[in-house]
C-alpha cells in the first residue's frame, strides 16, 4: 500500500518549517544528493514525496539540530531502521570512522546545472574560479554528486546577490581547515601501522565535524551581532 496523495519539494518544505524554520528547498535536495533520501520522480523529472519521505526527514533534521550528528552517523542509523535494528546497536557506535566518499555518478556540466539551478553559464564560472574541480575526460568536463551539493549551496549564495570570487573566499578558507587536519594527522597516516592509520580516519572525521559545528558557532554569533546593530 502507498502513501498518497504524493507532495512537491516546495510543499514539503513548507511542512517542515514550523518545527525547522532554517529548513530551506536547497538542504532537501543536498540530503537527496547524499543519499539520506529517495523520493521518486516524475518523468518529467520533478520530485514526488510521500508521508514516509516526509517522516524520514524529520527524523533525519531532529538527529543533526538535537544530537549534533553527522550525516554519515545519521544514514547509518537509518540503513539499521530498514533491517529492523536498534539504532547505535552496532559495533561502530562511537566510532563515526572515515569521512565516506558518498558520490560516484558521472554527470556533465549541463547535468550538474540543472540539478543545482544553475544556468551552464554559471556552474562554468564556478569552475573558472575553483569552487569545483572537474576531472577531464576526452576533453569534456565531468563532475560528481559531491559536486552538486557544492554546487546547490553556491547556488543559494549567488541568488541572494555574491559572486563566484565571493564564494571562493569560503573555499579558501575550508582550505585551510583541512591544512590544519592535514598536519594533525600527517604522521598517523604515514605510519606502517594499521591501528595509526585507523587513528588518523577517526581524528579526521572528528575534527572535521568539530571544526564545521565551530565555524557554524562563530558565523551564527557574527550573523546575530549584525543584527543587533540594526
Amino acid at each position: 500500500m502507498t502513501d498518497s496523495p504524493t507532495l512537491t519539494i516546495g510543499r514539503v518544505r513548507k511542512l517542515l518549517n514550523d518545527e525547522f524554520p532554517d529548513v530551506t528547498t536547497s538542504k532537501i535536495r543536498f540530503l537527496e544528493t547524499n543519499g539520506l533520501i529517495h523520493p521518486a520522480r516524475s518523468p518529467s523529472g520533478y520530485r514526488h514525496f510521500r508521508q514516509s519521505d516526509v517522516d524520514r526527514l524529520r527524523f533525519i533534521l531532529r538527529q543533526q539540530r538535537d544530537h549534533f550528528l553527522p550525516l554519515k552517523v545519521i544514514k547509518s542509523q537509518l540503513n539499521q531502521i530498514e533491517r529492523g535494528e536498534i539504532p547505535g546497536s552496532g559495533a561502530d557506535a562511537d566510532d563515526p570512522g572515515p569521512v565516506p566518499e558518498i558520490a560516484d555518478e558521472i554527470i556533465n556540466l549541463n547535468e550538474l546545472a540543472r540539478r543545482s539551478d544553475l544556468t551552464p553559464v554559471q556552474a562554468r564560472h564556478l569552475v573558472d574560479h575553483g569552487l569545483l574541480t572537474p576531472r577531464n575526460a576526452e576533453g569534456a568536463h565531468q563532475f560528481t554528486t559531491s559536486d552538486v551539493a557544492i554546487a546547490l549551496q553556491c547556488a543559494v549564495l549567488l541568488r541572494e546577490g555574491l559572486e563566484p570570487r565571493h564564494i571562493r573566499q569560503i573555499r579558501l578558507a575550508a582550505s585551510r581547515q583541512a591544512e590544519l587536519l592535514d598536519r594533525l594527522t600527517l604522521a598517523m597516516r604515514l605510519s606502517p601501522s594499521p591501528a595509526s592509520r585507523r587513528q588518523a580516519a577517526r581524528t579526521l572525521s572528528r575534527g572535521a565535524e568539530a571544526i564545521r559545528l565551530l565555524s557554524q558557532s562563530f558565523l551564527m554569533a557574527d550573523v546575530k551581532a549584525l543584527l543587533s546593530e540594526d
